[in-house]
């Protein structure tokens, strides 16, 4: 595959991946508390910059946030600015660090470190920013960052983080399927069990510590 025809499939990837991730912001939006919602757009944008790198992943992640801007958002430049943030603290820091280290433990960890990241930069911003948006007084929104802020991000990056584990390696295979992406090394049986089975303890953690934060067990 030839340098241009490499760009022009990277292209078309990641406009893809964008496509499909602003899919999931306008038909995925879970109300979760006060203003705050889950939508699953970071894995799709997470996947892209393990492929491509971080760079990539901010470009996308800020394209993503656009389109919202100028259809269904209706935060106007606070809600930009916020989703660039979140979105490009979770994708670069998770595809910087898979990047420098292209193994299991590398991705793992660099998610894992992706989501302590958007918690503690977004505890920041909504710190700063939250009383401007809702015109209330800073002291409240400090009250709000270890109730509120910091265990929705925990939540939500803890969910994107297990679904880029599980889906990495299915969407990536596709691709190549396609000729958009080149042949991979083979991967062995072994690795693709512990993803599933490290996935799985995640998932049952996350829906155990979902039950409790409502109230429910």
């Amino acid at each position: 595959m030839n340098d241009k025809s490499w760009r022009l499939r990277r292209l078309t990837v990641m406009a893809m991946l964008v496509a499909i991730s602003f899919a999931a912001v306008a038909f995925i939006r879970i109300p979760a508390v006060m203003f705050l919602k889950y939508e699953p757009k970071d894995v799709l944008l997470t996947i892209g910059a393990f492929m491509f790198g971080p760079v990539s992943g901010l470009c996308m992640s800020a394209v993503v946030a656009l389109l919202e801007l100028v259809t269904v958002s209706d935060t106007g430049i606070i809600g930009l600015l916020m989703n660039v943030i979140s979105s490009g603290l979770f994708v670069c820091t998770s595809s910087a660090i898979y990047r420098h280290k292209r193994t299991l433990l590398g991705a793992i960890g660099g998610l894992i470190c992706g989501v302590l990241a958007t918690t503690a930069g977004m505890v920041l911003w909504n710190y700063l920013i939250t009383p401007l948006y809702m015109d209330i007084p800073r002291e409240q929104v400090a009250g709000m960052l270890a109730t509120v802020f910091a265990p929705f991000n925990l939540l939500k990056g803890s969910i994107n983080a297990t679904l880029v584990m599980l889906l990495y390696k299915p969407v990536t295979s596709a691709l190549r399927g396609a000729r958009l992406l080149p042949p991979a090394e083979a991967n062995s049986k072994k690795t693709r069990i512990t993803v599933w089975l490290i996935a799985l303890f995640v998932f049952i953690s996350l829906v155990l510590l979902l039950l409790t934060w409502n109230g429910i067990i």
